[in-house]
Order: structure tokens, then C-alpha cells, then sequence
């Protein structure tokens, strides 16, 4: 009775220290990465059972708990599968949906190139790829030509209208407007239907508009020594005729600098 009573009172006096502890965050499940060829070997020389068993290690990790050294061993991880395998389809989904929200860009924009190549009926892929081209790497550029690939492989025409509208939409944030036209003009040329022909062909010469009205701006900077103050400033100077009129309405306006820009694109309303 005597020990049972002092085996409690340690025990209670144990917890009650352990409980005024700080504690150390369990490790994650993604530590370490093996080589290529350790992967390969511990799966018997089959690099799809390794690429699956690297692709699960990667599904049960719990990411909340993850700390930034092991989010880039899990880039590794899934790199690596996505070279043994990569048209592993649920290494992709899940490089996608973690990595690059986690600083990871890179590493995700390898897996999704080579699962676009070994993948060439899946749209998802190549769509992945653009909007990281453009949410987090701001090449809007690249990212519309990825956009445009992933909707070259759409069944739906509906759905593949869908995603040629944004790819063109999205290169009104290129820099090279001039080469921006151009290829919206290209896919002009390519459209099957007339009316979207036409819009696309609308939104080309927008662009040629803004290309001119920086031209103009730019020129005026050059003379003035100073940007500037709005658009009817171009005009007074004799730098251009007019104003061009905004087939979609929401016309141009200048930014903070003093550049020309998109009305839609200006915090605040413009100028």
C-alpha cells in the first residue's frame, strides 16, 4: 500500500513537472531525401514502385507542422518523382496545391513541364503552370502561352474559348505590347468562331493604342523633362491626334509615374 502510494505521488509530481515544459515540435514526416538511385534500388530496380512510394511519402506528410527547410525536402521529394515517373498524376496535384504557396516555385514548374511532356492529352498541367507563371512569377508573357497550350488540349470548345480569352487578356500586362499584339492578332487569325475573331482582333489594336500612347509619353518626358500630368497633355503637344476610344469602354489613363496605362489597371480611378 505504502509503495503504491508513493508510486502516485511521483507519477502526480512527474506530470505536474512535464506539464510546465515547453515541448519540441514533433519532426515532420519529410526529413531527409534519398539519391535517385537509392530510391530505385530499395524498390527493386522499378522506378515507377519508387516514384509511387516517394508520391505517397508525400500525400501523408502533415504540412501544417512543416518548417521551411522541410518544405524544400519535400520539393525534392516530389522533383524526384516527377523525373522517375512524370506522368504520376497525384505528384503533380499535390506539388500544386503545397509547394509553390510555400516558396517552392521552382521545384512545381519542373514537376508540371514534365508532366505537360509525358501528359499530352491532360490540360491541367500545363494550366498549373501558367497561373504560377503569372500569380507568383508575374510573367504574364509565358504565362498566357502556357494558357494557351492547356486550352489547345480542351475536348469542350466552350470551355477552350474560355481560357484563349484570359491567355489574351493576360498579355495586357506584358511590357513588349507591340509583340503582345502580335500574337493576339495570331489568334485572331486562328479562331474558328467569327465573333470571338473579331473581339480578339479588338483587343489587339487596344494594345497598339497603349503601345502608341507610351511612345508619345515617353517622347514627352524626353521634351519637358517631366511626365506628364494627363493624357490631354500628348494632344497639346502634338505628340498624337487624339485620344484612341477604348473598344471595351474603360479607356486609359496614366499611372503614378506618368505612364500610360489600361483605366482598369489604376487604383483609384486614374487620370
Amino acid at each position: 500500500m505504502l509503495a503504491a502510494i508513493a508510486g502516485g505521488l511521483v507519477f502526480w509530481e512527474a506530470q505536474t513537472t512535464l506539464l510546465g515544459m515547453s515541448r519540441t515540435r514533433p519532426r515532420a514526416e519529410i526529413e531527409v531525401v534519398l539519391p535517385v538511385f537509392v530510391q530505385v534500388a530499395l524498390a527493386g530496380g522499378d522506378r515507377y514502385l519508387a516514384a509511387s512510394w516517394s508520391s505517397v511519402r508525400a500525400l501523408v506528410t502533415e504540412t501544417v507542422r512543416m518548417a521551411a527547410d522541410e518544405y524544400r525536402v519535400l520539393a525534392l521529394v516530389q522533383r524526384d518523382v516527377s523525373w522517375l515517373n512524370p506522368a504520376h498524376e497525384d505528384n503533380y496535384y499535390i506539388a500544386t496545391a503545397i509547394l509553390p504557396w510555400e516558396g517552392e516555385v521552382e521545384p512545381t514548374q519542373v514537376i508540371l513541364r514534365r508532366a505537360t511532356l509525358a501528359r499530352p492529352f491532360d490540360y491541367q498541367p500545363p494550366f498549373y503552370y501558367a497561373f504560377n507563371q503569372m500569380h507568383f512569377k508575374g510573367d504574364a508573357l509565358g504565362a498566357s502561352e502556357w494558357l494557351r497550350s492547356a486550352a489547345s488540349k480542351l475536348a469542350d470548345p466552350d470551355e477552350r474559348l474560355t481560357l484563349e480569352n484570359f491567355a489574351a487578356r493576360w498579355l495586357d500586362k506584358t511590357q513588349d505590347l507591340e509583340l503582345a499584339a502580335r500574337i493576339v492578332d495570331a489568334m485572331a487569325a486562328q479562331a474558328k468562331r467569327k465573333d470571338f475573331a473579331a473581339y480578339l482582333r479588338q483587343r489587339s489594336q487596344r494594345l497598339r493604342d497603349l503601345a502608341a500612347l507610351r511612345r508619345a509619353a515617353t517622347l514627352y518626358q524626353e521634351r519637358y523633362q517631366r511626365p506628364p500630368q494627363s493624357l490631354d497633355d500628348l494632344v497639346r503637344s502634338g505628340l498624337i491626334a487624339q485620344i484612341p476610344a477604348d473598344p471595351f469602354g474603360s479607356g486609359f489613363a496614366l499611372d503614378q509615374t506618368g505612364s500610360p496605362v489600361l483605366a482598369g489597371g489604376v487604383a483609384g480611378g486614374g487620370k
